[in-house]
């Protein structure tokens, strides 16, 4: 795996768990029944996104280096995956 591959893989796993983990504890305008006219009643008051943002990178930060560690070792190869034989037999 090279460098821009690796960067890769961190970009789309970091935003796969922020897609998991944005719509978590937001607490709504409807739910502190203060809705600002003109808006939508479920829009965001509270949204804690900072924090999100860092355990998003913590989280990512984990995935990435077992998801690195897996395919750098050589433990799961693209032959594995090869469910309709199309690479052929291994050489």
């Amino acid at each position: 795996m090279g460098p821009t591959s690796a960067i890769v893989l961190f970009a789309v796993i970091w935003f796969l768990v922020l897609l998991i983990i944005a719509p978590m504890r937001i607490r709504t305008q409807a739910d502190l029944g203060k809705v600002t006219k003109g808006t939508q009643s479920g829009a965001p008051e509270v949204h804690h996104l900072r924090k999100k943002i860092w355990i998003t990178t913590g989280v990512t930060i984990v995935l990435w280096a077992i998801a690195a560690g897996i395919i750098l070792s050589g433990w799961i190869s693209i032959r594995d995956l090869d469910f309709y034989n199309r690479m052929g037999p291994p050489s």
